[in-house]
Protein backbone atom coordinates (compact mmCIF):
# COMPACT_ATOMS: atom_id res chain seq x y z
CA UNK A 1 0.00 0.00 0.00
CA UNK A 2 2.65 2.26 0.66
CA UNK A 3 4.43 1.48 -2.10
CA UNK A 4 1.08 2.77 -4.16
CA UNK A 5 1.07 5.40 -2.88
CA UNK A 6 4.54 6.29 -3.29
CA UNK A 7 4.46 5.80 -6.36
CA UNK A 8 1.19 7.90 -7.00
CA UNK A 9 3.25 10.81 -5.45
CA UNK A 10 5.97 10.45 -7.91
CA UNK A 11 3.78 10.26 -10.77
CA UNK A 12 1.76 13.33 -9.98
CA UNK A 13 5.52 15.15 -8.76
CA UNK A 14 6.61 14.49 -12.26
CA UNK A 15 3.81 15.87 -13.90
CA UNK A 16 3.70 19.03 -11.79
CA UNK A 17 7.98 19.02 -13.25
CA UNK A 18 6.42 18.67 -16.83
CA UNK A 19 4.05 21.12 -16.75
CA UNK A 20 6.45 23.87 -15.31
CA UNK A 21 8.86 23.09 -17.96
CA UNK A 22 6.13 22.86 -20.77
CA UNK A 23 4.69 26.51 -19.44
CA UNK A 24 7.83 28.37 -20.45
CA UNK A 25 7.86 30.21 -23.27
CA UNK A 26 10.28 32.22 -25.80
CA UNK A 27 11.29 35.46 -24.16
CA UNK A 28 12.38 38.22 -26.45
CA UNK A 29 14.45 41.33 -25.49
CA UNK A 30 17.18 43.67 -25.59
CA UNK A 31 19.97 44.91 -24.11
CA UNK A 32 21.14 48.81 -23.75
CA UNK A 33 24.60 50.23 -22.87
CA UNK A 34 26.64 53.51 -24.05
CA UNK A 35 28.33 51.59 -26.58
CA UNK A 36 27.93 50.16 -30.06
CA UNK A 37 29.40 46.57 -29.23
CA UNK A 38 26.30 43.98 -27.94
CA UNK A 39 26.84 41.56 -29.70
CA UNK A 40 28.41 38.09 -27.79
CA UNK A 41 27.01 38.75 -24.01
CA UNK A 42 25.61 35.80 -22.47
CA UNK A 43 22.17 35.65 -21.49
CA UNK A 44 21.44 32.70 -19.06
CA UNK A 45 18.18 31.36 -17.32
CA UNK A 46 19.54 30.62 -13.55
CA UNK A 47 16.55 28.13 -13.55
CA UNK A 48 17.06 25.96 -16.13
CA UNK A 49 20.58 26.85 -17.32
CA UNK A 50 19.43 27.65 -20.44
CA UNK A 51 21.91 29.81 -22.61
CA UNK A 52 21.75 31.82 -25.82
CA UNK A 53 24.15 34.79 -26.62
CA UNK A 54 22.97 39.01 -28.20
CA UNK A 55 22.97 39.41 -32.19
CA UNK A 56 24.63 42.43 -33.18
CA UNK A 57 21.96 44.88 -31.98
CA UNK A 58 21.57 43.33 -28.54
CA UNK A 59 18.84 41.52 -29.23
CA UNK A 60 18.57 37.98 -27.45
CA UNK A 61 15.08 34.93 -27.30
CA UNK A 62 15.40 32.58 -24.45
CA UNK A 63 12.62 29.70 -22.97
CA UNK A 64 11.70 31.17 -19.51
CA UNK A 65 8.57 31.80 -16.88
CA UNK A 66 7.75 34.53 -14.71
CA UNK A 67 9.68 33.71 -11.53
CA UNK A 68 13.08 33.09 -13.28
CA UNK A 69 15.97 34.89 -13.29
CA UNK A 70 17.95 35.93 -16.41
CA UNK A 71 22.38 36.54 -16.03
CA UNK A 72 23.78 38.72 -18.38
CA UNK A 73 27.24 38.43 -18.68
CA UNK A 74 30.14 39.57 -20.58
CA UNK A 75 33.85 40.47 -20.31
CA UNK A 76 33.25 44.46 -21.21
CA UNK A 77 29.66 44.81 -18.83
CA UNK A 78 29.08 44.22 -14.87
CA UNK A 79 26.67 41.24 -14.26
CA UNK A 80 23.15 41.92 -14.37
CA UNK A 81 20.39 39.60 -12.79
CA UNK A 82 16.79 40.33 -13.83
CA UNK A 83 14.11 38.33 -12.00
CA UNK A 84 11.46 38.28 -14.79
CA UNK A 85 7.68 39.25 -13.81
CA UNK A 86 4.44 38.40 -16.33
CA UNK A 87 4.90 42.03 -17.65
CA UNK A 88 7.86 41.29 -19.37
CA UNK A 89 6.66 38.55 -21.71
CA UNK A 90 4.46 40.86 -23.31
CA UNK A 91 6.13 44.18 -23.51
CA UNK A 92 7.36 44.15 -27.22
CA UNK A 93 9.98 46.66 -26.26
CA UNK A 94 11.50 44.63 -23.18
CA UNK A 95 15.20 46.04 -22.51
CA UNK A 96 17.39 45.17 -20.12
CA UNK A 97 20.23 48.33 -19.25
CA UNK A 98 24.16 47.06 -18.72
CA UNK A 99 27.18 49.03 -17.34
CA UNK A 100 30.09 49.20 -18.52
CA UNK A 101 33.16 47.63 -16.85
CA UNK A 102 35.93 50.10 -16.49
CA UNK A 103 39.46 49.07 -16.61
CA UNK A 104 41.81 51.69 -14.23
CA UNK A 105 45.27 51.50 -14.83
CA UNK A 106 47.34 50.70 -11.85
CA UNK A 107 50.59 52.45 -12.99
CA UNK A 108 52.20 53.77 -16.03
CA UNK A 109 55.28 53.89 -17.16
CA UNK A 110 56.81 56.03 -19.53
CA UNK A 111 60.03 55.74 -21.01
CA UNK A 112 62.66 57.56 -22.92
CA UNK A 113 64.59 55.72 -25.15
CA UNK A 114 66.80 58.30 -26.54
CA UNK A 115 69.04 55.83 -28.39
CA UNK A 116 66.67 54.65 -30.67
CA UNK A 117 66.38 56.13 -34.30
CA UNK A 118 66.44 54.48 -37.52
CA UNK A 119 70.60 54.62 -37.80
CA UNK A 120 70.36 52.80 -34.55
CA UNK A 121 68.03 50.53 -35.87
CA UNK A 122 69.85 49.84 -38.81
CA UNK A 123 67.61 50.91 -41.32
CA UNK A 124 69.47 53.69 -42.76
CA UNK A 125 73.21 53.94 -42.45
CA UNK A 126 75.04 56.36 -40.22
CA UNK A 127 76.26 59.50 -41.47
CA UNK A 128 73.70 60.38 -44.18
CA UNK A 129 73.03 63.71 -44.95
CA UNK A 130 69.08 64.75 -43.74
CA UNK A 131 67.36 66.78 -46.40
CA UNK A 132 64.78 69.54 -45.79
CA UNK A 133 61.68 68.90 -48.66
CA UNK A 134 63.34 71.48 -50.82
CA UNK A 135 66.69 70.58 -50.49
CA UNK A 136 65.31 66.82 -51.32
CA UNK A 137 63.91 67.99 -54.42
CA UNK A 138 66.79 69.92 -55.55
CA UNK A 139 69.04 66.66 -55.00
CA UNK A 140 66.57 64.68 -57.12
CA UNK A 141 66.61 67.46 -60.15
CA UNK A 142 70.25 67.48 -60.41
CA UNK A 143 71.81 64.09 -59.14
CA UNK A 144 72.83 62.42 -61.97
CA UNK A 145 73.87 59.03 -59.83
CA UNK A 146 70.08 59.34 -59.10
CA UNK A 147 68.62 59.00 -62.58
CA UNK A 148 70.62 56.35 -63.62
CA UNK A 149 68.30 53.54 -65.58
CA UNK A 150 69.09 49.57 -66.59
CA UNK A 151 72.48 48.56 -68.47
CA UNK A 152 73.77 51.91 -66.70
CA UNK A 153 71.75 54.82 -68.78
CA UNK A 154 71.99 58.09 -67.64
CA UNK A 155 68.31 60.50 -67.60
CA UNK A 156 69.14 63.91 -69.23
CA UNK A 157 66.55 64.68 -66.77
CA UNK A 158 69.03 66.70 -64.70
CA UNK A 159 70.60 68.71 -68.04
CA UNK A 160 67.10 69.67 -69.09
CA UNK A 161 66.02 71.01 -65.09
CA UNK A 162 68.91 73.10 -66.43
CA UNK A 163 68.22 74.65 -69.50
CA UNK A 164 64.52 74.76 -68.45
CA UNK A 165 65.40 76.75 -65.33
CA UNK A 166 63.81 74.30 -62.86
CA UNK A 167 67.15 73.96 -60.85
CA UNK A 168 67.20 77.52 -60.39
CA UNK A 169 63.86 77.56 -59.20
CA UNK A 170 64.49 75.16 -56.45
CA UNK A 171 67.61 76.57 -55.62
CA UNK A 172 65.46 79.44 -54.82
CA UNK A 173 63.14 77.61 -53.09
CA UNK A 174 66.11 76.34 -50.80
CA UNK A 175 67.11 79.73 -50.31
CA UNK A 176 63.00 80.61 -48.81
CA UNK A 177 62.99 77.51 -46.92
CA UNK A 178 66.70 78.40 -44.99
CA UNK A 179 65.08 82.12 -44.38
CA UNK A 180 62.17 80.84 -42.96
CA UNK A 181 63.87 78.79 -40.58
CA UNK A 182 66.15 81.36 -39.95
CA UNK A 183 63.03 83.39 -39.28
CA UNK A 184 61.37 81.35 -36.66
CA UNK A 185 64.66 80.13 -34.65
CA UNK A 186 65.07 84.55 -34.73
CA UNK A 187 61.28 84.55 -32.88
CA UNK A 188 61.83 81.87 -30.87
CA UNK A 189 65.29 83.57 -29.27
CA UNK A 190 63.70 86.92 -28.98
CA UNK A 191 60.61 88.18 -27.93
CA UNK A 192 58.16 91.22 -29.88
CA UNK A 193 58.53 92.99 -26.72
CA UNK A 194 62.58 92.47 -26.94
CA UNK A 195 62.47 94.26 -30.78
CA UNK A 196 60.28 97.22 -29.34
CA UNK A 197 61.11 97.85 -26.06
CA UNK A 198 65.25 96.95 -26.27
CA UNK A 199 65.96 97.69 -29.44
CA UNK A 200 63.40 100.69 -30.61
CA UNK A 201 62.09 98.73 -33.36
CA UNK A 202 58.07 99.65 -34.42
CA UNK A 203 56.23 97.46 -33.92
CA UNK A 204 54.36 97.60 -37.59
CA UNK A 205 58.45 97.50 -38.79
CA UNK A 206 59.39 94.24 -36.74
CA UNK A 207 58.04 91.57 -38.93
CA UNK A 208 60.45 93.89 -42.01
CA UNK A 209 63.28 93.98 -39.42
CA UNK A 210 63.47 90.17 -39.10
CA UNK A 211 63.70 89.91 -42.92
CA UNK A 212 66.52 92.42 -42.90
CA UNK A 213 68.85 90.16 -40.41
CA UNK A 214 68.28 86.79 -42.03
CA UNK A 215 69.47 88.72 -45.32
CA UNK A 216 72.56 88.98 -43.62
CA UNK A 217 74.62 86.16 -44.10
CA UNK A 218 77.36 86.55 -40.86
CA UNK A 219 73.78 87.21 -38.84
CA UNK A 220 72.80 84.28 -39.41
CA UNK A 221 75.56 81.97 -38.89
CA UNK A 222 76.03 83.66 -35.53
CA UNK A 223 71.92 82.96 -34.97
CA UNK A 224 72.47 79.22 -36.27
CA UNK A 225 75.11 78.68 -33.40
CA UNK A 226 72.69 79.96 -31.04
CA UNK A 227 75.06 81.78 -28.85
CA UNK A 228 72.16 84.35 -27.58
CA UNK A 229 74.32 86.87 -26.18
CA UNK A 230 76.46 86.99 -29.46
CA UNK A 231 72.98 86.87 -31.47
CA UNK A 232 71.74 90.16 -29.23
CA UNK A 233 75.08 92.12 -29.89
CA UNK A 234 75.13 91.43 -33.86
CA UNK A 235 71.19 92.28 -33.96
CA UNK A 236 71.48 95.53 -32.18
CA UNK A 237 74.22 96.45 -34.62
CA UNK A 238 71.32 95.82 -37.35
CA UNK A 239 68.92 97.66 -35.43
CA UNK A 240 70.67 100.60 -35.30
CA UNK A 241 71.54 100.49 -39.22
CA UNK A 242 67.48 99.59 -40.44
CA UNK A 243 66.34 102.53 -37.96
CA UNK A 244 68.34 104.81 -39.92
CA UNK A 245 67.02 103.30 -43.59
CA UNK A 246 63.36 103.78 -42.01
CA UNK A 247 64.26 107.33 -41.16
CA UNK A 248 65.78 108.01 -44.41
CA UNK A 249 62.16 106.30 -46.03
CA UNK A 250 60.12 108.70 -43.65
CA UNK A 251 61.80 111.89 -44.40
Amino acid sequence: MIRKVACFFLVILGQSVCAQVEERTVINGKINANTSDLEGVYVVNAQTEAMTITDASGGFSILANAGDTLVFSAIQFKENRVLLTPENFTDINFTVKLNMVMHQLQEVVVRNYRGINAVSLGIIPSGQKSYTEAERKLHTATDLDAHVGLGGSVSLDPILNVFSGRTAMLKKEVEVEKKEAFMRLLERMFTLEHFVNVLKIPGEYVKGFEYYAVENDKFTVILNSKNKTSTEFLLAELATKYKEIIAGEIK
